[in-house]
Formats: C-alpha cells, structure tokens, sequence
C-alpha cells in the first residue's frame, strides 16, 4: 500500500505537469480526485492492510491526497491567470455598437399573479394549489352542484372519462375553487376531524372551459380563487376585501360594484364589476371581473366543517379580466399570441 500511494503521487503529479487546458484539468480531477478516482480506487485497499500498519498507510494516503489538491488546485490557479491574460479587452475609446438581442422578462399573466398574491398576501391570505386534473367529487359534488345539473353538462367541460360510464369521472378543471375543497379537507383531517382555526387562502391557476374564443373569453384562462373562513364572517368582511383590492391594485379611484347573482357553492351570490377604460380612446365600461358570495352550508357540511361554527366567503376572478383592465388590452387573445411587438409594450 506504501509503495502504491508513492507511485499514486508521482504519476498523478507527472500527468499534471502536462496539463495545460481546463478541460484536461477536468479530466485529470475526474481520473484522480473525484469520488471514482485513482485515489478512492487505492483507498479501498485499505481493509486488507494489517492492523498495526493501518497508521502508517492511513497518513502516507492522506499525504498524497493532500500534495495532489494541493497540486490541482496551483495548477487551475494558473491556468485561469492565462485565460484572462489572453482575453481581449474592451477599448472604451472606440465608438459603441448597439447589441441586437433583448432582455426577457415575465410574461404579463406571470407578472399580474405574482402582484396579486403580493395584494392579497398584505391582506393576510396564503398562496394554495392543487391539482388540474380533478375528480368529479371536487370540481361539482363538493361544490353543491349535484348530478343532473346543467354545469356538470359535457359540452360545457373537458372531461377526461366519459361522464356517462364513470361513477366518479375525471375532468380538467373548470375553476380553482377545488383548491378551495382540497384546502377544507385538509384543515379539518389535520384537526382531528374538525376545524381548529381559520382559513385565509387564494390560489391562481390556470382553468378550462370549451368555450368560444374571442376578445373576452378562451378555452384556457387564469382564475384567482379566494377563501376566508372564521367564526362571524359576513357579507360586509367580503365587500370590504373586495374594495380594499381593487382600490391597492387599480387605484385609489378605482370604480367598483356587486350585482346579486346566483352560485351553487355560495349563498347569497354576487357578481364583481369594474370600470374598465380598455383602448385609451373609448371611455371606461362596467366590465365583470368574477362572483363571489357567502360559502354555502352545504359546502362546508360536506368538507366536514360544522356551518353553525364557522361562517366564511369565497371570491373567484379571470385574471386575464384583471390584467386586462389594468394594462388596458382590448383583447384577451393577445395574451396568448406570443407577438413580440406586443409583448414588448406590456
């Protein structure tokens, strides 16, 4: 073992001597250093070596191990110092060339949700996801849409399984209030069977509807759902979170109204609409921006969560709708186009 750790280091210093590139000091680390190098190769003798010459082996393998760092790491020193010396510099005196390549950046459904959640989160609520792929039980059940209801219909769906052969079909998503559900379920498992404290989330997500595209809708688009459950929430909590952001997102002048509607998963219901200038040259209309309402009874009975306890309302809107309204795009196809000419000004 003595004479191979010798012969280890000679060899190992000798082949380094002749290194001169970057890559062959990779190559060298990789053959003598790196977890399947020579030296790992000879310390796996080591075992065989008689006890009482165990210290003697053990410090002559740390020596050639430590020389060979050493080695290695003067080497790189060395052959970085001369890459920089050969590098060209920049005369700032010649005159200056404009680079032809354009900095990225998020696109603009990114950027509108990460400002969102940065809204909302000063408001106190947390970020939850959830799956895209869902079953029937949480995108309608749970929901208070129960079968034979018109929005569990196949033409306004992306079903994965045949609605009419599958007990519980599986379905691409049509709202994030899902997460809504999954995030109930959880709270009240997590309690022991109850729910122990409140709930304060949103979840944005992507969402899937077949509907007709054109300048306001498309089969894909982007909802932020909202939750908030605790004991004595009312309409009046859900009017002045609802005003509260769109006057920290939109402006202090932001323009804003309910109108009641009708939801199976919140009772009373209410439709949220902005002001909306969308070209600079047409005055500001009403636009809907989503519903919100009060969480029905009959959902929080079945996600386990005694309604007589626990009171709470949910909010859900088009993102595409928000970013829209505060950049001013008429379109909502634009967002999807990838047109650089477009991209660029938003």
């Amino acid at each position: 073992m003595l004479e191979l750790a010798e012969q280890l280091q000679t060899q190992g210093l000798d082949e380094l001597s002749r290194v001169s590139s970057a890559d062959a000091l990779e190559a060298w680390r990789l053959a003598y250093l790196a977890g399947s190098g020579k030296i790992k190769s000879v310390m796996a003798g080591f075992k065989d070596v008689p006890k009482d010459q165990k210290p003697a082996v053990g410090a002559k393998m740390n020596q050639v191990k430590a020389a060979l760092e050493q080695a290695f790491e003067a080497k790189k020193s060395l052959i970085a110092s001369s890459a920089s010396a050969t590098v060209q510099q920049l005369d700032v005196t010649e005159p200056g060339f404009v680079s032809t390549e354009s900095v990225g950046r998020a696109h603009i459904i990114t950027r509108v949700i990460e400002e969102l959640c940065e809204v909302f989160g000063r408001m106190g609520f947390e970020v939850a996801e959830g799956p895209e792929l869902e079953d029937d039980e949480h995108n309608f059940i749970k929901l208070n849409i129960p079968a034979g209801h018109p929005a569990r219909d196949p033409a306004d769906n992306f079903y994965v399984d045949d609605p009419r052969e599958s007990v519980s079909p599986r379905m691409i998503r049509s709202q994030t209030s899902t997460v809504q559900v999954r995030v109930m379920e959880a709270a009240v498992k997590a309690g022991g069977g109850k729910l122990a404290h409140p709930i304060k989330i949103i979840s944005p997500g992507r969402v899937y509807r077949p509907d007709t595209v054109d300048a306001t809708h498309s089969f894909m688009f982007h909802q932020i759902e909202g939750l908030y459950l605790d004991r004595g929430v009312s309409m009046i909590d859900l009017k002045t979170t609802l005003l509260q952001f769109a006057r920290a997102y939109f402006g202090e002048d932001a323009e804003v109204r309910l109108r009641p509607s009708y939801f199976p998963f919140t009772e009373p219901s209410a439709e949220l609409d902005m002001k909306i200038r969308l070209r600079p040259d047409q005055p500001a209309r009403w636009i809907e921006l989503g519903g919100c309402g009060m969480v029905d009874p009959a959902v929080l009975q079945h996600c386990g969560i005694d309604p007589e306890e626990w009171t709470g309302f949910a909010f859900g809107f088009g993102i595409e709708r928000i970013a829209m309204g505060r950049y001013s795009i008429p379109d909502i196809r634009l967002l999807f186009e990838n047109d650089l000419r477009f991209l660029r000004q938003v």
